[in-house]
């Protein structure tokens, strides 16, 4: 079976599940790039058919912003409301003429699509729907979840589940083991609470966004037990630049990644503050250097300039990211998204350069081990992943093996982080290039 065909077929079953009322709940997984959003347009399609009023929750006002403009260009005219906050200004990316922005759900009420982010159906205090369609829900925490789960009967949960968990600012170990743990994902506590119910769940097997250099590397990384492939071709997506680069590890760099859609720019050796200044220094060259040599990106879409907009820097802290824009300013490379793993979740460029978690560090936390976190980071791209990092992490790995608690009841998150940074540590060596 092609990749194309499995795809569809995975999608024809989960739109028939969704039309079948006897369901309470359809949870869907996706790998990254997998057409999740893609999904949630058809979705949404198919339940407006009616013309009754629908809702769809999405966990921030990007993402609630990109659905409106994916879903107002593949239904032009779908009436689409868009429930926000009294002092929200739409972007000139939804001022369409389908859609209409407005802080209470009286205000839509000839809209039959309804989005808006899970923090604003909180505030609702009245009014049910029929159908919900929660998006990025393994981004969800099960207290926001409850919050709004009296607004629907039933649920089309989709989201990927081995990316971040969601953010919780409170220590959660005394909810741990607790199947009504308010910190966890919304997805697995909801599945934990209706064990009696028949819940249908399907798994997206293709990604799209992924080459298949990354494909099969991010697969068995972080999604051991539910594999995908990449739904394009060896040889299909191609990098090239305008201009030859010189014999510099920085340009030998950008030919590994050119050629084989990784590499690894190595620095000695060295344990640095968290923005350590060598490291901002060399991913500010690399992303110039991209510009500067004129970055060329074919694929099955067609051939284009990589340009600014299409690259992207990715840090595990937002100190790290500022200082990376700092060392940016005034440079070919100035408008280049600069940001953390939290805030990358979901967005797709031709190249991106990664600060690995683990450079240059002492010791290895929960926090930079969180597979989650470098799963995000490593499949951001389309053709080319460029990870900056100090020499050194496997040892680092060895000296802190997983200590993760076990709680009763919790079911063993896996791969662990030490596991996923081992996997890609070693498919990455055969990509290094040391300064």
């Amino acid at each position: 079976m092609s990749a194309a065909h499995a795809a569809d077929t995975t999608v024809t079953n989960i739109l028939t599940d969704l039309a079948d009322t006897s369901h309470k709940a359809i949870v869907v997984d996706s790998p990254p790039g997998a057409g999740k959003s893609t999904l949630v347009v058809k979705a949404a399609g198919q339940l407006a058919q009616d013309g009754t009023q629908r809702m769809i929750v999405a966990q921030t006002n990007e993402q609630v912003d990109d659905l409106i403009a994916r879903l107002a260009a593949a239904h032009p005219d779908l009436p689409i409301g868009r429930l926000s906050a009294q002092d929200y200004r739409p972007s000139d990316r939804i001022a369409l003429p389908n859609v209409r922005a407005a802080a209470k759900v009286d205000d839509l009420a000839d809209r039959t699509i309804l989005i808006g982010t899970a923090a604003k159906w909180a505030t609702l205090t009245e009014g049910t729907w029929e159908h919900a369609i929660v998006d990025e829900a393994y981004q969800m925490r099960s207290e926001m979840l409850l919050r709004i789960a009296g607004r629907f009967d039933r649920g089309l949960f989709v989201g990927d589940p081995g990316q971040l968990d969601p953010f919780a600012t409170v220590e959660s170990d005394r909810w741990a083991g607790l199947d009504w743990d308010p910190t966890r994902s919304a997805v697995p506590v909801m599945l934990a609470n209706n064990r009696d119910r028949h819940i249908p769940i399907h798994r997206l097997p293709v990604s799209w966004r992924l080459p298949t250099s990354a494909a099969d590397v991010i697969s068995a990384a972080f999604y051991p037990f539910t594999p995908f492939t990449a739904g394009t071709a060896p040889g299909t997506r191609q990098l090239t630049y305008v201009t030859h680069g010189l014999r510099t590890p920085l340009d030998r760099c950008l030919d590994e990644a050119a050629d084989h859609g990784w590499a690894l720019y190595e620095l000695p050796a060295r344990n640095t503050l968290r923005t350590d200044r060598e490291a901002v220094s060399a991913i500010a060259s690399l992303a110039v250097r991209i510009l500067e040599r004129g970055a060329t990106a074919t694929s099955e879409q067609g051939t284009h300039p990589v340009t600014a907009d299409r690259l992207a820097i990715g840090t595990a802290h937002r100190d790290q990211a500022e200082a990376i824009r700092l060392a940016l300013r005034g440079t070919l490379a100035e408008t280049v998204t600069v940001d953390t793993a939290n805030r990358l979740q979901g967005r797709e460029y031709d190249i991106t350069i990664v600060l690995h978690p683990l450079s240059g560090r002492r010791d290895a936390s929960s926090f930079h081990l969180e597979a989650g976190r470098l799963c995000v980071l490593a499949s951001r791209h389309r053709h080319a992943c460029i990870v900056v990092a100090r020499a050194g992490i496997a040892d680092l790995l060895d000296a802190y093996p997983s200590t993760e608690p076990v709680h009763l009841g919790v079911p063993v998150k896996f791969p662990d982080g030490w596991e996923a940074n081992q996997s890609i540590l070693s498919h990455l060596a055969s990509h290094r290039i040391s300064t």
